[in-house]
């Protein structure tokens, strides 16, 4: 079954389109209103990226952000979403440091209208994490390679998986976080040829995120498809429009109406 037939994707849903060797898309949403865009386009899964630390708020990296901000853009992009599965990415310390604390965050975030969470990693702990996790009955979708949480230790922006014993690694990872119970795993800035290797060898869905075009689904940040965020844009985000210039052009026309009396007009006011 086509995937835009289907009324609500689920985590199931995702699997068999896997198995069925359907692709399946993945886009970021920070609001209520891209979200209800996004959900009306046949968006399959809707993400409130931890992306949104730069892209929606200004900060440097992703490690700014926090809970208490995250629990605010996923109960937005919930209320404009009724077909696509909701996935909230975790932020940075929010499952770190303890079980208990996990849990409870990764909760929270569902409490609030999310389907899944997003965790980055594979140490033990986090395996122990994404266990429980998924007992409590909060799916979780994994996330390897390029891990921005990670940016410090990993020393910068770098392609990760470039040489076979390294894709080996991250195989490894995706199968002991397919083990632990993760639906899905998001694989970032890995050689097209390592993310096809990993994603034939694990039965769960991977979503490349400039992993090439072997992957069962694709992300990217809205903000850059949109041409909007104009700050730095990854060499994978296709830019499908021009929001930066169509949202000045709109407020300089506006600006030039107020000043010259042409807005509000008759008809604009009561």
């Amino acid at each position: 079954m086509c995937a835009q037939l289907i009324k609500k994707v689920n985590i199931k849903t995702i699997k068999n389109l896997k198995n069925s060797g359907e692709k399946f898309s993945v886009l970021t949403a920070y609001d209520y209103s891209t979200a209800k865009y996004l959900d009306e386009a046949g968006i399959d899964v809707i993400l409130i990226g931890d992306s949104l630390a730069m892209v929606a708020l200004g900060y440097e990296t992703t490690h700014a952000i926090g809970v208490e901000e995250m629990k605010i853009f996923t109960k937005a992009v919930a209320k404009g979403v009724k077909r696509a599965l909701v996935v909230t990415d975790m932020p940075f310390l929010s499952y770190h440091t303890d079980i208990a604390s996990a849990v409870k965050n990764c909760g929270e975030m569902i409490k609030l209208g999310a389907n899944a969470v997003k965790i980055e990693g594979c140490s033990d702990y986090i395996l122990e994490v994404i266990k429980r996790l998924v007992e409590t009955g909060i799916p979780v979708m994994g996330h390897l390679g390029f891990t921005p949480q990670f940016l410090n230790t990993l020393g910068g922006y770098k392609i990760q998986g470039k040489t076979q014993e390294a894709a080996e690694e991250i195989l490894n990872q995706a199968k002991q976080l397919e083990s632990a119970g993760a639906f899905s795993l998001v694989l970032e800035m890995v050689p097209q040829e390592s993310a096809k290797y990993i994603t034939e060898n694990i039965s769960i869905p991977t979503i490349s995120c400039g992993a090439g075009k072997y992957c069962d689904a694709q992300v990217l940040v809205s903000d850059d498809i949109f041409g909007k965020y104009s700050d730095f844009t990854p060499k994978f985000a296709r830019k499908y429009g021009d929001m930066r210039t169509l949202i000045l052009d709109c407020a300089r026309k506006f600006d030039e109406d107020v000043k010259s009396g042409r807005f509000p007009s008759e008809n604009e006011v009561f």
